[in-house]
Formats: C-alpha cells, structure tokens, sequence
C-alpha cells in the first residue's frame, strides 16, 4: 500500500547527473515504495531542477535506518563545522 507521505523543499546546491554538474533547487523527501531498491518501503529523495528537465535529477533510496543515520550524521557535521567557526 503507498503511503502517499511527501514533503518538498527548496534547496540550494549542486547535483551530479548523466550530463555532469547542475545546480539543484528542489527535494522531495518521501516515504513510499522505492523504483529501485529491494525493500517495501524506503526512504526517497529527489533531488531535482525542474526547470533543465527530467535529466536535471538525483535519486536516493534508503532504508529506515540508513536514512536516520543519515540525518543524524548531517546535524553531527554541521554542529561540528560551527562550533569550528566554519559557519
């Protein structure tokens, strides 16, 4: 059953592609069944520029627990870098 739980936010950045590097300005962060991954439900990010069309995008699939580790790693990163006084 899809779970029909997404959210989307504007990114500042830069994703690699086929075509090489393109500046990012949206990610959808779902939880539902992944296109690739062999799990039930994952994860899903999309990085995208919708205005470069289709080929303007970067998929992550991954599982509960790598996706909590993942965010969890990102803050850890960040706390770090400001307390450095790199922010």
């Amino acid at each position: 059953m899809c779970t029909m739980i997404v959210e989307k936010i504007k990114v500042d950045g830069s994703g690699k592609g086929t075509s090489g590097w393109f500046r990012l300005e949206q990610a959808s962060i779902s939880y539902d069944h992944p296109f690739n991954a062999l799990m039930e439900h994952a994860l899903n990010i999309d990085f995208v520029n919708e205005s470069m069309g289709p080929s303007a995008r970067v998929a992550v699939e991954l599982s509960e627990q790598a996706a909590r580790q993942l965010a969890r790693t990102i803050l850890v990163v960040l706390d770090q870098a400001e307390a450095g006084g790199h922010l």
